[in-house]
């Protein structure tokens, strides 16, 4: 090996801890701190039962928090979720369901045929006005208005 590769592989190794993945400092990506757990919050669980209310208040997000929420399917009915808006609004950092975990470049909207839960996780960008509804339904429950400031 000539000498200037020597020093450079020598530089890399002591470079290395400088780019290394700390854990103790969670600080999600960088300095920015988008995924830290300070700038984390969890929403109110959706239920998606036939003739129930999705929620019990409109949620009011924040532009640049990440959010935890819950869809519950009681399997009452095949039951579906439209947004195509709120989901263009922001990032989707994951959907997990039964333990797998999804990372989708985007959403349109979600359907449960039978029983069951996901969890979705999310960076709300795009302040404005948006909701989460059931396709077809009119009644007010049925929908989930969202505003992100």
């Amino acid at each position: 090996m000539n000498k200037f590769a020597t020093m450079l592989c020598v530089g890399l190794m002591c470079a290395a801890p400088a780019f290394a993945d700390d854990d103790d400092d969670d600080n999600g990506f960088g300095l920015a701190g988008i995924l830290s757990a300070s700038n984390k919050a969890d929403l109110e669980p959706i239920q998606l039962s036939a003739g129930e209310p999705l929620t019990s208040a409109p949620w009011v997000l924040k532009s640049g928090t990440y959010y935890e929420f819950e869809i519950q399917g009681d399997g009452s009915a095949e039951l579906a979720l439209v947004g195509p808006e709120f989901f263009r609004a922001i990032w989707i950092d994951e959907i997990v369901v039964e333990g797998l975990e999804i990372r989708p470049l985007g959403l349109d909207s979600i359907e449960f045929d039978e029983a069951g839960e996901m969890e979705i996780g999310f960076l709300a960008i795009k302040p404005g006005s948006y909701y989460l509804k059931i396709p077809g339904s009119t009644g007010e429950t049925q929908r989930l208005e969202i505003t992100i400031q």
